[in-house]
């Protein structure tokens, strides 16, 4: 009987299990369990062997890019050459600068776990994340990585706040996370 309770124990918290071996496991500044999606076909595999490296290439004609003006603190989601949609953001605060450059869309993430590269504190999905509901990672340096995410500050969007992120309201990450997907063109401008 208690070999049974034992399991049924177990087994009621392997989900917690899982999460904090998860969690433990993340990187310094990592975020969470990427979503498993392939490259498609119009991105060359050859361009996502490094993620987050900067890239050479021009979206296609009618292809979804987006564009980031790092002193406007406005994304642009442009098809082709029409822009269909904009949001205000908040960019990396002086010695934290977002990295100016050309990215491709290397992971996404729904609900990510935030782990403090200050302290190692892990904060699960739900509104004390600083991640908010979504996140876009466009840059690594194999350690640390940078992307687009929602934020449970939105007080600060439209500022120089983040350590290199670009940070959004929580329904427009949500909104440009539908629009985006792994290989997405992403010019990072001053």
């Amino acid at each position: 009987m208690r070999t049974w309770n034992l399991v049924k124990g177990l087994i009621a918290f392997a989900p917690l299990i899982i999460t904090v071996i998860t969690a433990l496991t993340l990187s310094a500044r990592s975020h969470a369990t990427v979503l498993s999606q392939k490259a498609p076909a119009s991105v060359s595999t050859e361009q996502l062997k490094k993620p987050g490296q900067e890239v050479d290439a021009e979206p296609a004609a009618d292809e979804i890019h987006l564009v980031v003006k790092l002193r406007a603190k406005i994304v642009y989601v442009y098809r082709g050459l029409e822009i269909i949609a904009n949001y205000p953001i908040a960019v990396g605060k002086s010695g934290w600068e977002t990295p100016k450059g050309t990215y491709r869309v290397f992971e996404q993430e729904i609900n990510p776990i935030f782990k403090s590269f200050k302290t190692g504190r892990i904060i699960q999905p739900g509104p004390e994340n600083p991640l908010g509901p979504r996140w876009i990672g466009i840059w690594t340096d194999g350690k640390s990585r940078i992307g687009f995410h929602g934020t449970n500050q939105p007080q600060l969007i439209g500022q120089a706040v983040s350590h290199g992120c670009i940070r959004m309201h929580n329904k427009d990450v949500m909104a440009l996370f539908d629009k985006v997907k792994v290989g997405t063109l992403v010019k990072v401008e001053p």
